[in-house]
């Protein structure tokens, strides 16, 4: 997990813990007291889904880029090596027709 997705982990965390807390310990009714921290537990859990939702989000914008990224730089070596085969079939073929006529000449002379 990067370190946003822990700040914000722990920020929704300590909000939560924090409102427990202050509810717990505010004086009113056992029954008010009870909805009070239903309620802020609800709340806390509707932002952590929210949170999660953001940061898996981000998680797949991220691997998505990254393999769009990596797809072009894989097309880019493959046609950077295909011209350098190429180049060098070029080069081999050269040298293969200077040597069959040498051969000729040596055959024309022996």
């Amino acid at each position: 997990m990067s370190d946003s997705g822990n700040t914000v982990l722990g920020i929704l965390a300590g909000t939560a813990i924090g409102a427990a807390l202050g509810i717990l310990f505010a004086p009113d009714k056992g029954a008010n007291t009870r909805q009070k921290i239903s309620d802020e537990a609800l709340l806390a859990k509707q932002k952590i889904s929210e949170t999660a939702v953001d940061f898996k989000d981000q998680v797949i914008s991220t691997a998505t880029s990254q393999k769009q990224s990596l797809d072009e730089q894989m097309d880019s070596i493959v046609m950077s090596a295909s011209h350098k085969a190429d180049d060098v079939i070029s080069t081999m073929e050269r040298k293969l027709k200077d040597l069959k006529e040498k051969n000729k000449r040596l055959q024309k002379t022996s």
